[in-house]
């Protein structure tokens, strides 16, 4: 009787799964598979069809490309850069708006406004901002008697003006993220330590550090993950340029596709990519089990 109630339940539970699953399937796993299948073919728009393979040969070819190591050396950059400024802010930002100070949901709202934002709007806002002659920021800087820059369009700017652009927008993630972490910590240990004489800089070496490990791990994850992926602000901004100063390797993909004609060298493109994240994502992760075990 039970056995047969929990097969009733078993049952029921796939049929509300399923409809997700199917969804998951059609978004998700048939384009992946597509593009994989793809990247072993002589694929183009003018043959689409899975009739001559290639093998390797797309991936050589992707890794022969001298813009490719380009690509992804701009990417590495920015991602490190990124995230590194964005933690350091936000671990900031987070630890003072942990303390009890005044106009608390004042300040999560003003966070959250970014966020709320889509890539391409913020980033034809700044576009206007960073406008050599009309913007804003120029503007401001004339009234200090500072020489207006080309944000956008110098090739040693462009990459700085973008990072700033993305820092804008994704800094309250990494704040709201880390401000859940310090929220839900344990009180004991601080009462202890300010029994025992602890000054604050001790207990954030010695308490808040630690504990926060697991929350820091996964938050650099995620906004690894997603600077890695990051494409809106480097079309909308400078379409790569000027050069290929900003091009990141999600525009490189998109370039060999649709301005390269080459979709199975540009499916091998992302594949490669997409290893470069995994690797990534699985160093973080044992990284981060072996801390939980010492």
């Amino acid at each position: 009787m039970r056995r047969g109630v929990k097969r009733n339940e078993i049952r029921t539970g796939w049929y509300f799964v399923l409809p997700s699953l199917i969804v998951l399937t059609a978004v998700v796993a048939a384009p992946l598979v597509f593009a994989l299948l793809m990247s072993f073919y002589h694929y183009t728009f003018v043959n689409p069809h899975f009739n001559f393979f290639a093998g390797l040969e797309n991936y050589i070819h992707a890794l022969e490309n001298r813009y490719f190591w380009t690509s992804l050396w701009v990417t590495l950059k920015f991602v490190v850069l990124v995230v590194a400024i964005e933690f350091t802010i936000g671990f900031a930002v987070a630890l003072a708006l942990n303390r009890n100070i005044k106009f608390k949901r004042f300040y999560y709202t003003v966070l959250t406004i970014p966020l709320l934002m889509s890539p391409v709007s913020v980033g034809l806002i700044w576009k206007m901002f960073l406008h050599p002659d009309l913007g804003i920021l120029n503007y401001f800087l004339s009234l200090l008697g500072v020489q207006p820059f080309n944000w956008l369009s110098d090739h040693k700017m462009a990459f700085w003006s973008v990072l700033m652009v993305d820092v804008w927008q994704q800094v309250s993630f990494m704040i709201l993220l880390l401000l859940a972490g310090l929220s839900g910590l344990p009180r004991e240990p601080y009462e202890a330590a300010k029994i025992d004489g602890a000054r604050e800089v001790q207990q954030f070496f010695f308490i808040t550090l630690p504990l926060m490990r697991p929350v820091i791990s996964v938050a650099l994850i995620l906004r690894t993950i997603f600077a890695f992926r990051t494409y809106d602000l480097i079309y909308v901004l400078t379409r790569g340029g000027p050069g290929v100063s900003t091009e990141v390797l999600s525009y490189f993909i998109y370039r060999r596709t649709f301005m390269g004609l080459k979709p199975a060298e540009a499916a091998a493109t992302s594949y490669i990519l997409l290893i470069i994240i995994f690797a990534l994502v699985i160093l973080a992760f044992k990284y981060i089990y072996k801390s939980a075990e010492e």
